[in-house]
């Protein structure tokens, strides 16, 4: 906790030192941002998931204030929710939120990498397969694609230009992977916000198009243009597919382990995901029975 107001955290979290060698041993961690309403219902699985690897991650929360967190002072949740407001879906509160749980990380120059999850996310691979894959990669995991139809340049408000044009409007997912360099990116940046905070409302849903588009626009080779994250949008409509307790099965994760094609540091992969969402908490029991065989959770 801190007493910063959001203007003064984004300042101080925005200082990147000029002499890159440090005068101590750092090792590397990934900062874990969780953006939530209020509890987390997977907290038992990532738990298991963590359990062992203190030294090597970071973990932030960003809930509604009025939620006030119980985890008891041995959950790794303990103590890790940052100042808080109100974030709403679809508007430029949503990326706030986002922005306050990079700076928040970037406060510790010992985070690296940045991954941002919500409480309906969960693991698919052990916590040091993730470390791995994340850490020796040399892009950040962030989709950007321009996408035709109205849910893509449809969306697209020519009061955008010039700062961006349609050609330069991008879409992707709300959860992304950044390295540091990128994370700073966002909270500094003043030239793109005030567009996208006018301009970019219901239908347009910022958070599917700020980050993209102004990445994809300064550092297009910084990008792997794809996220860690494996979500279902097949059925149609604005949220993508929840599954619950039913839906729970080795062959239901086999598919999202093993059954996607993709690049990783430019040679081709299977393994594209370390992440997946939508889960209800009723898949809480049969995910902690599976974790062990299927994701390698002990």
């Amino acid at each position: 906790m801190h007493n910063m107001n959001d203007v003064e955290l984004f300042w101080r979290a925005s200082f990147v030192p000029q002499i890159k060698t440090y005068p101590y041993r750092r090792v590397p961690k990934i900062a874990f941002m969780f953006l939530t309403k209020g509890p987390l219902p997977f907290a038992p699985l990532w738990e298991r998931f963590f359990k062992g690897n203190e030294g090597l991650y970071s973990i932030y929360m960003h809930s509604l204030p009025s939620y006030v967190a119980d985890y008891p002072p041995t959950s790794v949740f303990y103590k890790r929710q940052i100042p808080s407001k109100v974030a709403e879906w679809g508007m430029m509160s949503m990326c706030d939120a986002e922005r306050r749980l990079l700076a928040n990380a970037l406060l510790d120059l010992s985070n690296e990498r940045f991954i941002l999850l919500s409480e309906s996310c969960i693991p698919v691979q052990n916590f040091t397969t993730a470390y791995s894959y994340i850490s020796h990669s040399r892009y950040s995991f962030m989709g950007s694609f321009d996408e035709n139809g109205p849910y893509g340049r449809g969306r697209y408000n020519p009061n955008m230009a010039p700062e961006v044009n349609l050609t330069e409007w991008r879409k992707g997912a709300q959860w992304f992977e950044v390295n540091r360099e990128l994370a700073v990116a966002i909270i500094q940046d003043s030239k793109y916000y005030p567009k996208f905070k006018k301009f970019c409302r219901p239908a347009c849903y910022v958070d599917e198009h700020y980050f993209p588009t102004m990445l994809s626009i300064n550092f297009p080779r910084l990008m792997a243009n794809r996220t860690l994250t494996w979500v279902d949008w097949s059925r149609g409509g604005a949220h993508p597919a929840t599954f619950g307790k039913n839906d729970v099965s080795e062959r239901f994760f086999k598919k999202i382990i093993e059954g996607t094609n993709c690049t990783y540091n430019d040679q081709p992969t299977t393994r594209c995901f370390l992440f997946a969402r939508k889960f209800a908490p009723s898949a809480l029991e049969p995910l902690l029975a599976l974790a062990s065989r299927v994701f390698g959770i002990h």
